[in-house]
């Protein structure tokens, strides 16, 4: 009788093993998953017409922001988290410019695309 319990007993210990194991295996594919669209998401944001009306430049600046922002909170990834951040500061920092000067905009889509390449960097 005893060991039958002890058999039992181990049984159970590897059964709740092998749970756990599936569990970390599963919530390291969901990471994954996110990170993924929250990359794919923030890449196809990555545009901004210069040739359009400022203000309206500005609104759209405004928007991918803050959407960079809550993608940003949703990632767990600090490189991917820190990219976004750096890329929203970029959307923020256009907001701010006189995008009627050409030179300023030229500036801007260089750094800008810095910013993706470490956003595309972190993503991969």
């Amino acid at each position: 009788m005893g060991i039958r319990r002890v058999c039992v007993v181990l049984a159970s210990v590897l059964a709740l093993a092998g749970c756990e194991e599936v569990g970390n295996a599963a919530e390291e594919a969901n990471s994954f998953a996110d990170r993924a669209s929250v990359c794919a998401e923030a890449l196809g944001l990555a545009d901004l017409n210069p040739l359009v009306d400022p203000e309206k430049l500005k609104q759209r600046a405004a928007d991918k922001e803050q959407r960079l922002r809550d993608l940003a909170g949703d990632v767990a990834d600090e490189d991917v988290k820190s990219s976004l951040l750096g890329l929203a500061d970029s959307y923020l920092q256009v907001q701010k410019e006189r995008l009627e000067d050409a030179g300023v905009v030229a500036r801007w889509v260089k750094r800008n695309t810095a910013r993706l390449d470490a956003l595309r960097k972190a993503c991969t």
